[in-house]
Protein backbone atom coordinates (compact mmCIF):
# COMPACT_ATOMS: atom_id res chain seq x y z
CA UNK A 1 0.00 0.00 0.00
CA UNK A 2 2.78 2.41 0.89
CA UNK A 3 4.42 1.78 -2.47
CA UNK A 4 1.41 3.51 -4.08
CA UNK A 5 1.81 6.76 -2.12
CA UNK A 6 4.16 8.54 -4.57
CA UNK A 7 1.70 7.66 -7.34
CA UNK A 8 -1.21 8.92 -5.23
CA UNK A 9 0.24 12.43 -5.05
CA UNK A 10 -0.30 13.33 -8.73
CA UNK A 11 -3.76 11.75 -8.53
CA UNK A 12 -4.85 13.84 -5.55
CA UNK A 13 -3.25 17.01 -6.83
CA UNK A 14 -5.42 17.14 -9.95
CA UNK A 15 -8.57 17.31 -7.81
CA UNK A 16 -6.97 19.85 -5.50
CA UNK A 17 -5.96 22.23 -8.27
CA UNK A 18 -9.23 21.90 -10.21
CA UNK A 19 -11.56 22.30 -7.23
CA UNK A 20 -9.71 25.25 -5.71
CA UNK A 21 -9.32 27.15 -8.97
CA UNK A 22 -12.99 26.61 -9.83
CA UNK A 23 -13.98 27.75 -6.34
CA UNK A 24 -11.96 30.95 -6.69
CA UNK A 25 -13.44 31.67 -10.13
CA UNK A 26 -17.02 31.13 -8.90
CA UNK A 27 -16.50 33.31 -5.83
CA UNK A 28 -15.26 36.13 -8.04
CA UNK A 29 -18.03 35.75 -10.62
CA UNK A 30 -20.73 35.43 -7.97
CA UNK A 31 -19.51 38.60 -6.29
CA UNK A 32 -19.08 40.69 -9.44
CA UNK A 33 -22.45 39.64 -10.89
CA UNK A 34 -24.27 39.54 -7.56
CA UNK A 35 -27.50 40.85 -9.10
CA UNK A 36 -27.73 38.05 -11.64
CA UNK A 37 -30.19 35.23 -10.86
CA UNK A 38 -27.43 32.60 -11.08
CA UNK A 39 -25.07 34.41 -8.68
CA UNK A 40 -26.43 32.68 -5.56
CA UNK A 41 -25.99 29.27 -7.16
CA UNK A 42 -22.44 30.15 -8.22
CA UNK A 43 -21.55 31.21 -4.67
CA UNK A 44 -23.10 28.09 -3.17
CA UNK A 45 -21.10 25.85 -5.54
CA UNK A 46 -17.99 27.92 -4.81
CA UNK A 47 -18.29 27.22 -1.08
CA UNK A 48 -18.74 23.49 -1.66
CA UNK A 49 -15.82 23.33 -4.11
CA UNK A 50 -13.60 25.11 -1.60
CA UNK A 51 -14.50 22.59 1.12
CA UNK A 52 -13.88 19.63 -1.17
CA UNK A 53 -10.64 21.16 -2.42
CA UNK A 54 -9.42 21.57 1.15
CA UNK A 55 -10.20 17.91 1.89
CA UNK A 56 -8.29 16.75 -1.18
CA UNK A 57 -5.46 19.11 -0.22
CA UNK A 58 -4.90 17.12 2.97
CA UNK A 59 -4.49 13.92 0.93
CA UNK A 60 -2.29 15.71 -1.62
CA UNK A 61 0.07 17.06 1.04
CA UNK A 62 0.23 13.73 2.86
CA UNK A 63 1.12 11.82 -0.31
CA UNK A 64 3.51 14.57 -1.37
CA UNK A 65 5.45 14.48 1.88
CA UNK A 66 5.74 10.71 1.62
CA UNK A 67 7.06 11.04 -1.93
CA UNK A 68 9.49 13.74 -0.78
CA UNK A 69 11.05 11.33 1.71
CA UNK A 70 11.05 8.17 -0.42
CA UNK A 71 11.48 8.92 -4.12
CA UNK A 72 14.97 8.49 -5.59
CA UNK A 73 16.63 11.81 -6.41
CA UNK A 74 19.92 13.64 -6.78
CA UNK A 75 21.07 16.99 -5.36
CA UNK A 76 19.50 19.29 -8.01
CA UNK A 77 16.17 17.47 -7.85
CA UNK A 78 16.30 17.54 -4.03
CA UNK A 79 16.61 21.32 -4.12
CA UNK A 80 13.70 21.49 -6.56
CA UNK A 81 11.59 19.21 -4.34
CA UNK A 82 12.36 21.33 -1.29
CA UNK A 83 11.39 24.50 -3.15
CA UNK A 84 8.12 22.86 -4.24
CA UNK A 85 7.41 21.81 -0.66
CA UNK A 86 8.11 25.32 0.68
CA UNK A 87 5.46 26.66 -1.68
CA UNK A 88 3.01 23.81 -1.16
CA UNK A 89 2.77 23.79 2.64
CA UNK A 90 1.85 27.47 3.18
CA UNK A 91 -0.47 27.37 0.16
CA UNK A 92 -2.28 24.35 1.58
CA UNK A 93 -2.52 25.97 5.02
CA UNK A 94 -3.96 29.12 3.45
CA UNK A 95 -6.65 27.23 1.55
CA UNK A 96 -7.58 25.13 4.57
CA UNK A 97 -7.91 28.33 6.59
CA UNK A 98 -10.10 29.84 3.87
CA UNK A 99 -12.27 26.72 3.87
CA UNK A 100 -12.84 27.06 7.62
CA UNK A 101 -13.61 30.75 7.14
CA UNK A 102 -16.03 29.81 4.34
CA UNK A 103 -17.93 27.47 6.68
CA UNK A 104 -18.35 30.29 9.18
CA UNK A 105 -19.55 32.70 6.49
CA UNK A 106 -21.89 30.12 4.96
CA UNK A 107 -23.92 29.91 8.18
CA UNK A 108 -24.88 33.56 7.77
CA UNK A 109 -24.79 34.31 4.06
CA UNK A 110 -23.47 33.02 0.73
CA UNK A 111 -21.70 36.28 -0.06
CA UNK A 112 -18.09 36.84 0.98
CA UNK A 113 -16.24 40.08 1.68
CA UNK A 114 -13.42 41.74 -0.20
CA UNK A 115 -10.82 40.61 2.34
CA UNK A 116 -11.85 36.99 1.76
CA UNK A 117 -11.63 37.46 -2.02
CA UNK A 118 -8.20 39.11 -1.73
CA UNK A 119 -6.88 36.23 0.35
CA UNK A 120 -8.44 33.75 -2.08
CA UNK A 121 -6.75 35.40 -5.06
CA UNK A 122 -3.43 35.39 -3.20
CA UNK A 123 -3.85 31.69 -2.41
CA UNK A 124 -4.78 30.94 -6.04
CA UNK A 125 -1.62 32.65 -7.29
CA UNK A 126 0.47 30.62 -4.85
CA UNK A 127 -1.34 27.47 -6.00
CA UNK A 128 -0.43 28.21 -9.61
CA UNK A 129 3.26 28.62 -8.71
CA UNK A 130 3.18 25.45 -6.62
CA UNK A 131 1.60 23.44 -9.43
CA UNK A 132 4.16 24.77 -11.93
CA UNK A 133 7.05 23.77 -9.68
CA UNK A 134 5.47 20.35 -9.17
CA UNK A 135 5.29 19.83 -12.92
CA UNK A 136 8.97 20.73 -13.24
CA UNK A 137 9.85 17.92 -10.83
CA UNK A 138 8.58 15.39 -13.36
CA UNK A 139 9.16 16.99 -16.75
CA UNK A 140 12.51 18.63 -15.94
CA UNK A 141 14.04 16.41 -13.25
CA UNK A 142 12.24 13.12 -14.05
CA UNK A 143 11.30 12.44 -10.42
CA UNK A 144 9.14 9.39 -9.90
CA UNK A 145 9.66 8.23 -13.47
CA UNK A 146 10.61 4.56 -13.50
CA UNK A 147 12.03 4.59 -17.04
CA UNK A 148 12.47 7.06 -19.86
CA UNK A 149 11.51 5.81 -23.34
CA UNK A 150 14.35 5.62 -25.83
CA UNK A 151 13.79 8.10 -28.64
CA UNK A 152 14.88 6.98 -32.10
CA UNK A 153 14.09 8.08 -35.61
CA UNK A 154 11.04 10.31 -35.81
CA UNK A 155 9.89 9.42 -32.30
CA UNK A 156 7.67 6.47 -33.22
CA UNK A 157 5.58 7.89 -36.08
CA UNK A 158 4.98 5.40 -38.87
CA UNK A 159 6.45 6.15 -42.26
CA UNK A 160 3.05 5.79 -43.92
CA UNK A 161 1.98 8.92 -42.04
CA UNK A 162 4.50 10.85 -44.12
CA UNK A 163 4.48 9.49 -47.68
CA UNK A 164 7.04 12.03 -48.87
CA UNK A 165 9.61 11.08 -46.27
CA UNK A 166 13.12 10.90 -47.64
CA UNK A 167 16.33 9.39 -46.30
CA UNK A 168 16.85 12.42 -44.06
CA UNK A 169 14.13 11.20 -41.67
CA UNK A 170 10.99 12.79 -43.00
CA UNK A 171 11.66 15.86 -45.13
CA UNK A 172 12.08 14.31 -48.57
CA UNK A 173 15.47 15.91 -49.22
CA UNK A 174 18.79 14.19 -49.81
CA UNK A 175 21.74 15.85 -48.07
CA UNK A 176 24.18 17.52 -50.47
CA UNK A 177 27.23 16.48 -48.50
CA UNK A 178 26.82 12.72 -49.06
CA UNK A 179 29.82 11.58 -51.14
CA UNK A 180 29.20 9.49 -54.20
CA UNK A 181 30.47 5.93 -54.16
CA UNK A 182 33.71 5.58 -56.20
CA UNK A 183 33.52 3.37 -59.30
CA UNK A 184 34.52 -0.22 -58.80
CA UNK A 185 38.09 -0.87 -60.05
CA UNK A 186 38.34 -3.03 -63.15
CA UNK A 187 40.56 -6.07 -62.99
CA UNK A 188 43.60 -5.94 -65.31
CA UNK A 189 44.14 -9.42 -66.73
CA UNK A 190 47.35 -8.44 -68.57
CA UNK A 191 49.43 -7.92 -65.44
CA UNK A 192 50.66 -10.49 -62.97
CA UNK A 193 49.19 -10.25 -59.51
CA UNK A 194 51.11 -8.15 -56.98
CA UNK A 195 51.81 -9.35 -53.45
CA UNK A 196 49.54 -7.87 -50.74
CA UNK A 197 51.07 -4.97 -48.77
CA UNK A 198 50.97 -5.90 -45.11
CA UNK A 199 52.43 -2.59 -43.88
CA UNK A 200 48.99 -1.43 -42.70
CA UNK A 201 48.72 -4.32 -40.28
CA UNK A 202 45.94 -6.19 -42.09
CA UNK A 203 46.53 -9.75 -43.35
CA UNK A 204 45.68 -10.73 -46.95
Amino acid sequence: MLEMMPTAHPIFVHFTVALLFVAAALFILGTIFAKQPWAQTALRVAHVNLWLGAIFTIGTVTAGLYAYNTVNHDTPSHLAMTNHREWALPTAALFIGLAIWSIIIYRRSLRVGMVFLAMLMLASGALGVTAWKGGELVYTHGLGVMSIPEVSGDGGHDSHDHPNDGPDGGHGEVPNNVPEAPPAPQEDTNQSPKPHDNSDGHAH
